[in-house]
């Protein structure tokens, strides 16, 4: 068998599809996204398929390590998203070819099922207290919204107290135990980071998530002193190197490495194993497509330590076009109190409705997110 043609596919909201086809008939889709350089990533992807273009798909760990080594310069969003998204169709190919789930072929599943959470509140957050009763009980035991709005490096108390009182009105919306992920969406620099942390203990978050920018996760260890809510972060971390230094620190409770972004599946279960050595947690990140999402539940399904999975259902990105447009069979992304099923069908367990995607690639997109500005003018962090 070997890999003789591949199409990209643009698609509203703001995603790429890869499909990868063989000789022998059997297609593979994969998810090869940044958010906002859809087009860079997709020249990337050109450039990558030169590597594996008639060569058997199969082979899937020397693949990535070609695609990985063979260029001087790696690394980052653009290449490791490109690679993630060949990856995760290679996985898919390789399943259908062995007819079995792909969890099957990384050693079988740990776990039936897993629990998701929904996002509330869009990027300004607000009316987040009877948006989230509205998912609760719709099944979900669990939450996650942006904390906060743009943050200077030192910023006023009337913003934390935002923070406090949209937290607040989820506790008093949906009781005392249903999980809430707060998002600094690295908003937040350290000198209100530290405040915020602090502020939040007696909401008792499920965690905080990217309460500094990856960048200076140097300064999580102060944070992680000043506060016993558990720490999430990893949606902007690429590699298993990237996070190597972090679970060496000792200041993360939970990575949350994006399947898209991070290797796809041939890494992401490197890393989420690392992670397991440390005694921390998984939960990837995900607010994309149907394929990433697939890919996640894959991993998901093989590691101990996952514990939650994002999701990107009703999430405030999809306008227009939404996760199970793309789908020929939306059962598989059934949601029952607050869980959903491991798939045990071929691949990565979804059938993708091509002529759909086709149509919508006609439309396609140019999504980019917003920029925010300070009062005085600079450019403040989204």
């Amino acid at each position: 068998m070997k890999i003789v043609n591949y199409e990209l596919f643009q698609v509203p909201p703001r995603w790429l599809f890869l499909k990868i086809e063989t000789d022998e008939g059997i297609t593979g889709w994969g998810e090869p996204i940044v958010e906002g350089r859809a087009a860079t990533v997709k020249a990337a992807v050109h450039e990558l398929m030169e590597y594996v273009m008639d060569k058997n798909p199969l082979h899937i760990e020397d693949h990535w390590n070609v695609m990985y080594r063979s260029g001087f310069y790696r690394g980052g969003p653009i290449l490791m998203s490109a690679i993630s998204g060949i990856d995760q169709a290679l996985w898919d190919i390789k399943g259908k070819y062995y007819g079995a789930p792909v969890h099957e072929l990384l050693g079988g599943k740990a776990r039936d099922s897993i629990k998701v959470y929904s996002w509330i509140g869009g990027d300004r957050p607000a009316d987040v207290g009877q948006e989230a009763k509205r998912v609760v009980d719709r099944g979900f035991t669990a939450v996650k919204m942006n904390g906060t709005n743009e943050l200077q490096y030192v910023d006023s108390y009337e913003k934390i107290d935002l923070v406090l009182e949209n937290v607040a009105a989820i506790r008093e919306a949906v009781g005392p135990y249903i999980g809430i992920g707060i998002d600094f969406h690295g908003r937040v620099h350290k000198p209100m980071a530290k405040i915020l942390a602090k502020e939040l203990e007696p909401f008792r978050p499920m965690f905080i998530e990217e309460p500094v920018l990856p960048e200076n996760n140097e300064a999580l260890r102060e944070i992680a002193n000043h506060t016993a809510i558990p720490i999430a972060t990893g949606e902007r971390m690429y590699s298993k190197w990237d996070f190597k230094n972090l679970l060496q620190d000792g200041y993360v409770d939970i990575i949350q490495p994006d399947l898209s972004h991070a290797g796809g599946i041939t890494e992401n279960k490197k890393i989420l194993s690392m992670a397991e050595a440390f005694d921390v947690a998984a939960a990837p990140h995900c607010p994309l497509g149907p394929i990433a999402l697939a890919a996640c539940l894959q991993v998901d399904a093989t590691c101990h330590n996952a514990f939650i999975q994002e999701q990107s259902l009703g999430i405030h990105y999809n306008q227009g076009s939404d996760l199970l447009d793309y789908l020929a069979d939306t059962s598989v992304f059934n949601y029952k109190d607050g869980y959903v099923e491991i798939s045990n069908r071929p691949g990565l367990g979804i059938e993708i409705n091509e002529a759909h995607v086709r149509k919508m690639s006609e439309e396609g997109h140019n999504w980019r997110n917003p920029v925010w500005r300070h009062t005085d003018g600079s450019v403040a962090e989204w």
